[in-house]
């Protein structure tokens, strides 16, 4: 049998980021060791302190391990930079491949046994929630979006399943949907073990992303786009 694959991953996305190391993916993978601590300062400050402890924890080196995975996103824009930002520094330094992992492929890989649709919601900030559905077989069936929960309520057919942290705060909105079942967000919030285990699934296939060329997935325009687009339609009006 071959050797599971050593993965330290990283979670930004959300607001509780997290380091792990794990070994083996989806069906057969194991914690080795995590760190998670709630954003109250910034990610910038925790995270490489992180990487070390669990690594020291784990009496683990750098040529131990298999690869670096990282969550892409959507989510927090600087966790996702800071995250990102980390992870390529770690590639390039222990030449290790990089895997990135959307960070709603995490939520959903919180709620096995789900027979779908399983809807994945996370706070976008705005009045707005981050969203996609998956099905039974925990593919994305369709594409993540920043969308108005009320909105969102409407494009959803029960019999489903709703997920993820954006239920903390929008859950009253998504209650009014007849037969709509409910995780809740403790059970069902991205963390760098759930990145860890669909990377080295990701790995097995061979889908190993460029860190020259991976960036984070925003889904929506972030402010300084927004405000700069602005500008530039009032010098043209």
């Amino acid at each position: 049998m071959s050797k599971l694959p050593l993965i330290l991953s990283i979670e930004t996305a959300a607001g509780c980021g997290s380091v792990a190391l794990t070994r083996g993916g989806m069906q057969d993978g194991r914690l080795v060791a995590e760190a998670a601590v709630h954003a109250e300062t910034s990610h910038s400050r925790q995270l490489l302190g992180s990487v070390e402890w669990v690594m020291q924890a784990a009496g683990i080196s750098w040529s131990d391990l298999d690869a670096i995975a990282v969550s892409i996103g959507p989510g927090s824009f600087t966790g996702l930079r800071i995250g990102l930002a980390a992870a390529k520094g770690i590639v390039f330094a222990a030449g290790k491949p990089l895997i990135c992992v959307p960070t709603l492929d995490a939520v959903a890989f919180s709620c096995p046994l789900v027979d779908g649709p399983l809807w994945c919601v996370m706070d976008a900030r705005k009045h707005e929630v981050y969203a996609a559905c998956y099905g039974a077989d925990g593919q994305q069936t369709s594409q993540a979006e920043a969308v108005r929960p009320e909105l969102l309520a409407e494009k959803i057919a029960s019999p489903a399943v709703i997920a993820g942290p954006g239920l903390a705060e929008y859950q009253h909105i998504f209650s009014r949907i007849a037969g709509l079942r409910f995780i809740p967000p403790a059970l069902s919030s991205p963390s760098a073990a759930k990145i860890g285990f669909l990377a080295a699934d990701k790995l097995a296939r061979g889908e190993i992303s460029d860190p020259a060329a991976a960036a984070p997935l925003y889904v929506r325009a972030s402010e300084a786009e927004v405000n700069l687009r602005n500008k530039i339609n009032r010098v043209m009006v």
